[in-house]
């Protein structure tokens, strides 16, 4: 159980740096550039290849109303790129760049930046609308379809695994949970299908019916993806239907044929996950193939194993089950260690990012499965331990009743001997018919002896050993040990059946939350001007008379080394405002360094300072003093990071 978190600790020390999102690496014209003429076009450049939708740009002038563009496209026809030409002739003000594309593995990125002509605009205009993020209703529908997705397939793969491999000794009750799995996973599928495009897009579920859109999806990966998925169901079908018709659960035929279905469908989801994207590709989607195999031979036997206890409990079909899914438990770790190091990339990403919290969540719930299946195993140990001495019981019950049929065939064999023996010296009268001729007892076509005086049946050679307190030995008498041992390992599966669930359903959450190895990437390669939230914050401050003004300060490029500082202040009315004086400090306090003054300059309009030093990466105190008159002044502190 430890062999998990030891090989991640092993492993973190030596990452390289790789993401399985797109990471923004840089931006042309720069975020919060200021260009003495207009630009032509506007050029993103990713981390990794990236997918263009129609909507991909949207161009805002210093009013805020939207620039008519040209189509989006590639440059140099690059796929990590993203390009769009502007119109002719932009007047002079801040303009606001809009993007939205789609990551290699299938998950939607968006952000904004600002670029200025001649100067920066005067005052500021009305909040911006970038566009969409996400869609709460859209976003809840598709997570739960993903993580349905993900159960139908552990469900339909798992307990086919398990009638292939444990061959429990009745099936008909496994019929109803792999009909289950594969309907639950046409209809999440289809539901995929359907959301996928305003998924994307960012808006609610009605644009689902829109006809261009969902013919867009169907021509891009994600799409083509899931109706190779809905076309390996068809096959499935026919063979669970075949084979639960012939009733050749386990002809190699059906074996080999299964098992390549199997692979296929995983490659359905390996194609379009973070495995698709970023370090060592090929190897990740093996990994990931092999991951969800191994979950889904687990998670969907557990369910099998719980129904076969149900109806015909069977000791040696539970413990051909303990064996295949430590095999199982033996691949997850290991292949959840690896798609671990891929994924974080960095220490500080296990508790300073989400997916590193998941995932710590993820371990703990695994660790709790393992004691659960732990348990199980020692439930499964005794149940056999107890049924052995069934077994011998019931053979030495066969062995008697064999003993006393070949004594009591013994004994008639004597009897029509000696019958023989008395005809034959009894006197035949003249002209009687010959006496008939006793037939052998082991002649099929023998007629039954007549019956004679009753014979005593003396008692068996030797009885079944008995000992005061022992169950019945009547062959079918139900066995209270034994039937203990059956209901704690029913428990015992079913909590390690319920929490393996939850940890589906968080490995569902992980492949959607962007890893911590692309949130340190797009920390470093964050544009000019910080496309990160910690590079731009915004700080209120009182004016008085229940009045609030902001301040807005950003760094550049909002990481360790130097940086470029503009703080611009703005009223009650949002727009600019004039103060006498601005001052900025940072300190950090874990490491005691501190205060370093920012030299801000009144640029009249905003205030900048050309190069302040943070030499060390972590969460660093700013201090903003604003002077709001001659003798008033105003002091707010906010907690920001910096990246190394």
């Amino acid at each position: 159980m430890l062999l998990g978190p030891l090989l991640v600790l092993l492993l973190l020390g030596g990452a390289t740096s790789a993401s399985a999102h797109a990471a923004l690496e840089s931006t042309d014209p720069g975020d919060g550039s200021v260009l003495g003429r207009a630009p032509d076009r506007v050029t993103l450049t990713f981390s990794e290849s990236v997918g263009l939708r129609d909507d991909s740009f949207r161009v805002l002038d210093p009013g805020g109303h939207r620039v008519r563009t040209g189509e989006a496209g590639r440059a140099g026809g690059r796929s990590d790129t993203a390009r769009v030409d502007l119109p002719a002739g932009l007047g002079e003000g801040t303009y606001t760049v809009a993007w939205r594309v789609v990551s290699a593995d299938s998950h939607p990125a968006s952000g904004a930046f600002t670029f200025s002509v001649g100067k920066p605009s005067a005052a500021a205009s009305a909040p911006v609308d970038a566009g969409p993020s996400e869609d709460p209703l859209t976003a809840l529908l598709h997570k739960t379809a993903r993580y349905l997705a993900y159960l139908a397939a552990a469900l339909l793969i798992g307990v086919a695994a398990f009638v292939a491999l444990c061959r429990p000794p009745d099936t008909t009750g496994l019929r109803r949970p792999l009909a289950a799995g594969w309907w639950t996973l046409l209809g999440t599928t289809l539901a995929l299908l359907v959301l996928r495009a305003p998924y994307e897009a960012g808006t609610g579920p009605a644009d689902a019916l829109d006809a261009d859109a969902l013919a867009g999806t169907l021509t891009g990966r994600p799409g083509v993806l899931l109706l190779a998925r809905l076309a390996l169901l068809a096959p499935v079908a026919l063979l669970l239907t075949r084979t639960a018709r012939d009733g050749r659960h386990r002809s190699p035929w059906a074996t080999a044929t299964g098992s390549v279905l199997a692979v296929a469908l995983a490659l359905t989801w390996s194609a379009g996950e973070h495995a698709s994207a970023g370090l060592q590709v090929p190897l990740a989607m093996t990994s990931f193939v092999l991951h969800l195999l191994a979950t889904a031979v687990w998670l969907g036997g557990l369910v099998a194993l719980l129904t076969t206890l149900r109806t015909t409990p069977d000791a040696a079909t539970a413990a051909r089950f303990s064996r295949v899914a430590l095999t199982s438990v033996t691949v997850l770790v290991v292949t959840g260690v690896y798609q671990s190091w891929r994924g974080l990339g960095s220490w500080p990403a296990l508790t300073g990012t989400t997916y590193g919290r998941l995932l710590l969540a993820k371990v703990a719930l695994v660790a709790v499965t393992l004691t659960a299946a732990a348990v199980s195993r020692r439930w499964t140990a005794s149940l056999a331990n107890a049924a052995v001495p069934a077994r011998q019981e019931e053979r030495q019950r066969d062995r008697y009743r064999e003993r006393n049929l070949q004594r009591d065939r013994d004994r008639e064999r004597q009897r029509n001997l000696d019958r023989q023996r008395n005809m034959e010296r009894e006197p035949i009268p003249a002209g009687a018919p010959p006496a008939p001729q006793p037939s052998a007892p082991d002649s099929t076509n023998a007629e039954p002896p007549t019956p004679g005086p009753p014979t005593p049946v003396p008692p068996p050679l030797c009885d079944p050993p008995t000992t005061p307190g022992d169950p019945p030995t009547t062959p079918g008498a139900p066995s209270t040990a034994t039937d203990a041992l059956r209901r704690g390992l029913r428990r015992s599966v079913l909590v390690e059946a319920v929490v393996a669930a939850v940890v589906l359903m968080i490995t569902t959450v992980l492949t959607s939350t962007v890893p911590g190895r692309a949130a340190d990437e797009a920390a470093r390669s964050a544009p000019a001007g910080g496309v990160l939230p910690a590079s731009v914050t915004d700080v209120p401050f009182d004016l008085g008379d229940s009045a609030r003004g902001t301040v807005q300060i950003t760094l550049d490029p909002g990481r360790t080394g130097d940086n470029a500082v503009q703080a611009v202040v703005f009223g009650p009315d949002g727009a600019l405002a004039a103060v006498p004086e601005l001052r900025l400090s940072f300190t950090l306090p874990d490491k005691d360094v501190g205060p370093i003054e920012a030299r801000l300059v009144d640029r009249g309009g905003y205030w900048s300072a050309n190069t302040l030093t943070l030499p060390l990466p972590g969460t660093w105190t700013m201090r903003t003093t604003v002077r709001v008159s001659e003798i008033d002044q105003v002091t707010e502190s906010r907690r920001i990071r910096i990246e190394r």
